[in-house]
């Protein structure tokens, strides 16, 4: 509708202008028809020169205002872009409702420098935390490897060293493959494998792996799973689910604490509640939970890596599911998470 208004008003412009010129064209020949036919056609030439001079710098100021500035701003900004700077913050010319095509271009370029700034940052800091996580068990595997080279230590500390090693080297591969985890699921391209399986009976797996670290901690573990429920959905996405907030719950709850883990169904959603009474966060920690790396509790980073809650976030994203946490501080933590049947491959 815009560009029908502009249309109008362009046609009608020239209308007017060209009649302005007739118009003083015929006034002039009136006026001086009696004069030597040479005298008026110079007269009228030159009438028509100086119309003509003067509506081209009025064009020309115009373009200079409503195109050659928008464009160079434009194409300014889309240099700073490729040369990699992401600081751009272009003005439009009308308010929002009344924005030209110049005005659209300006936005999307202030939308799309502000997305490319943020990845930026994301990219500076996911490479900066993978290289101090990579360094740390780097560190410890050169040192105890150095050590045991020294044959006048004994059984025991050798045994001591060699244990140390291989929990160094044991952090350093779930790094590596939470790592390649999450590239893998954040550039999913390929359709979910989706399968009719019992839920109840993946959960109550997942949760038997983890009886031995339970035992150690003497923790007390609720179970409120309904039996026999199936579900349509992808099943290596949600033992990554169960297996993350499982062992995160064992993490930070201290002995003698207890975990609770449930199931429901509720017409076509399920519901998981992974429930603990360990230390808890505060509002603030909570808000970047599921960010590549960031470790709330440090007291507790020897134990991950965090990627874990990242990895969580992500597949129920794929898997169009929600989750919510609610926590506070020195009483625990409880994650909710419901996702919905998936029918025909999604």
């Amino acid at each position: 509708m815009k560009k029908f208004s502009y249309l109008i008003y362009g046609f009608l412009g020239f209308t007017l202008v060209t009649g302005f010129n007739v118009s003083i064209g015929v006034l002039i020949y009136s006026q001086v028809a009696d004069e030597e036919n040479y005298k008026v056609a110079i007269l009228l030439i030159g009438v028509i020169l100086v119309n003509a001079l003067f509506c081209s710098i009025i064009d020309v100021v115009r373009r200079k205002i409503m195109i050659s500035k928008p464009v160079d701003e434009i194409l300014n900004a889309t240099n700073k872009l490729k040369k990699g700077n992401f600081n751009i913050n272009l003005v439009t010319n009308h308010t929002y409702q009344e924005f030209d095509e110049f005005d659209i271009i300006k936005n999307d370029l202030n939308k799309v420098a502000k997305e490319l700034a943020r990845s930026e940052i994301l990219k500076n800091d996911f490479i900066a935390n993978l290289s101090h996580e990579i360094k740390t068990p780097l560190a410890v595997i050169k040192n105890y490897a150095k050590v045991l080279e020294d044959e006048s230590i004994s059984p025991e500390e050798r045994k001591k060293y060699l244990h140390n090693l291989q929990e160094a080297t044991k952090k350093l591969n779930a790094l590596v493959t939470n790592i390649l985890k999450l590239n893998k699921l954040e550039h999913q391209t390929l359709e979910l494998e989706i399968t009719n399986f019992n839920v109840s009976e993946l959960l109550t797996e997942q949760i038997l792996q983890f009886e031995s670290l339970i035992a150690t901690k003497d923790l007390k573990l609720e179970i409120d799973i309904e039996e026999d429920i199936y579900i349509n959905s992808e099943q290596s996405y949600l033992e990554i689910i169960f297996n993350n907030l499982i062992s995160n719950a064992i993490k930070f709850t201290n002995p003698n604490g207890t975990i609770t883990i449930t199931l429901k169904k509720k017409n076509n959603e399920y519901i998981f509640t992974f429930c603990d009474t360990g230390c808890g966060m505060d509002s603030e920690t909570g808000m970047h939970i599921f960010d590549k790396f960031y470790q709330g509790d440090t007291s507790h980073a020897k134990e991950g890596n965090g990627l874990g809650l990242a990895l969580v976030k992500r597949v129920i994203d794929l898997l169009g599911g929600e989750i919510s946490v609610e926590s506070e501080k020195g009483v625990g933590t409880t994650f909710k998470i419901i996702v919905k049947e998936i029918q025909n491959g999604r």
